[in-house]
């Protein structure tokens, strides 16, 4: 029943929002079109922006939407770039829960009365979000000043809850939507399910800091706070305080005579060493979690907080990515269109000579500006927006980059804006894909993986044996597979056109019936408007069996 009222207060909403009107009516039941029209008619029209309309929708959801809203803001290869601008715009703070229940929780994952543990503990959060909140506190043991978070209670039912209500609301749009199959929102939910379930862990967030720092220990670049281990657990993290500015302050770094140019290129430094040499880099990289040391103005370093989320690709994608972009600021278009081809982020049988025309025809006037001018992270987007007109689908292992690629420019150029994102990364790059052939990076490569290799070498005749005997076993059981695809096919489409009939029924009931009541004295305009909302959901529900 709880779970029936959330469902129809995110329909409710949705209509409030007049987010119906984002609805393809082309590729929906024409019974459910004419209920939506109908609904046109009642409702008043917004005067909001479709990208205001969502961001609100989320915020009114409440603090689990907000997250997604937040996630699909990562997403600018599947959302038009108004709405994740918009979207960007989504606020994850929310009131404190209770004190005394945050100390209790504190107090049962250590084991320990908080004043036994700390000194000044702060019962007033230093900030306060949908899933955890953070107290100040030091360590009794040393006097270390550490910040000390703590996971929201009761937060995993509302999400369970919030989620399986997504994985419905999924399934409609990629079933009506114009792009349901390829945007693949199913996926995009379940990537969002396995991403917040994850910031609940905050062991997992602790170990991605440990990893972080251990990267960039003793480097110049970038500081990552100390995590104490032993003042940790699954729904409790205690990690060093940091004092540094806010990387948007940019008054305080004036003061403080802070070398920006310096800082805008270690901030792509910071990018493509952990993109490229440490494959593990922090992936919600948004001003709210960088600030600035106070120390060594005129050679700044980062520090970086809420690792929460981070992201690695694949060593496959690690080289087709840096020759992708090498050969895009080489204007090589042909090679770009090979290699979405030899990686396999387009099918095999994509025209390469019209792909390659159609990369050209959206770089050549970018390429057009002084370098300086030019948007790295847009280029590649641009680039995966133009690959999805081949068929290109989503690819999961680089969305993070993407969006971790544009808040690092987007922040180098609020910095430095004469920042020449291409004359810090071409040599990075170019050092990169030559240490890659390095003989001494073959020979680590080689011992690496080489006893792997050796321990299944006496295995490969039989598993080739094995794996012969299935494709000849597949291709005895095809004809049958057709055969019954073929019957499975016309009883759909016997079920389809049953329920057509049906439904055309219902609604010849209810004209009929919406007919006679101005006979009988009944005034139409004094039904409730969620009486024809509720008419448009039996609608929907019906024809989304």
């Amino acid at each position: 029943m709880v779970a029936l009222f959330r469902l129809l207060k995110i329909i409710f909403t949705a209509l409030r929002y007049r987010l119906d009107e984002l609805l393809p009516r082309h590729r929906l039941p024409w019974g459910l079109a004419l209920m939506l029209k109908c609904l046109a008619v009642i409702l008043p029209a917004s005067q909001q922006t479709r990208g205001q309309r969502l961001r609100h929708f989320f915020e009114d959801l409440g603090p689990v939407f907000i997250k997604f809203g937040q996630l699909l803001s990562t997403r600018p290869d599947l959302i038009a770039p108004d709405i994740v601008e918009e979207l960007d715009h989504l606020q994850d703070n929310v009131a404190p829960f209770d004190n005394d229940l945050c100390r209790e929780i504190i107090e049962k994952a250590l084991g320990k009365p908080v004043t036994e543990l700390f000194d000044d503990f702060d019962p007033e959060p230093l900030a306060s979000a949908s899933v955890a909140q953070v107290h100040t506190a030091r360590l009794k043991e040393s006097g270390q000043d550490i910040v000390i978070k703590v996971i929201r209670p009761g937060i995993e039912i509302t999400i369970e809850k919030d989620i399986r209500l997504m994985y419905l609301l999924a399934k409609l749009v990629q079933r009506f939507a114009t792009d349901g199959q390829r945007l693949r929102p199913v996926e995009v939910v379940e990537e969002y399910q396995h991403t917040i379930f994850d910031e609940l862990n905050l062991q997992r967030e602790a170990a991605n800091a440990s990893q972080l720092r251990r990267n960039f220990a003793n480097s110049p670049m970038l500081y990552v706070p100390e995590v104490f281990w032993d003042y940790t657990r699954a729904n409790v993290m205690v990690m060093e305080r940091i004092y540094g500015i806010p990387v948007t302050d940019m008054e305080a770094l004036a003061e403080q005579n802070t070398n920006m140019k310096l800082l805008a290129e270690r901030g792509v430094e910071i990018f493509f060493t952990q993109v490229f040499e440490h494959n593990f880099f922090h992936a919600d990289m948004h001003p709210g979690n960088i600030f600035v040391s106070r120390e060594h103005p005129q050679r700044p370093q980062y520090i970086a907080v809420d690792m929460a989320i981070v992201g690695s690709l694949t060593q496959a994608d690690q080289y087709y990515m840096a020759r992708n972009l090498l050969a895009i600021f080489r204007r090589d278009y042909r090679l770009v269109a090979e290699l979405h081809v030899q990686s396999g982020w387009v099918p095999e049988d994509t025209p390469v000579n019209d792909f390659e025309a159609a990369i050209r025809t959206v770089c050549e006037p970018i390429f057009e500006k002084p370098l300086r001018e030019i948007s790295f992270g847009q280029i590649v987007i641009t680039l995966f927006q133009t690959a999805r007109r081949f068929d290109m689908e989503v690819q999961p292992q680089l969305v993070l980059l993407q969006k971790t690629l544009l808040n690092i420019e987007g922040l180098g150029r609020q910095l430095y804006p004469d920042l020449d994102l291409w004359q810090t990364a071409h040599p990075y790059l170019e050092r990169w894909m030559q240490d890659r052939f390095n003989p001494r990076s073959l020979w680590q490569q080689l011992k690496r993986y080489g006893p792997e290799i050796l321990e299944q070498a006496p295995q490969m005749p039989h598993k080739l044996a094995a794996a012969l005997d299935q494709v000849q076993q597949l291709g005895e059981l095809t004809p049958k597979l057709e055969r019954a695809t073929e019957l499975i096919n016309r009883q759909k489409a016997s079920v389809g056109r049953t329920r057509r009939r049906l439904l055309i029924a219902v609604l010849a009931g209810i004209g009929a019936v919406a007919t006679a009541l101005p006979a009988a004295g009944v005034n139409l305009s004094a039904i409730p408007t969620y009486s024809w909302v509720l008419v448009a959901i039996a609608g929907w529900a019906w024809v989304s069996q």
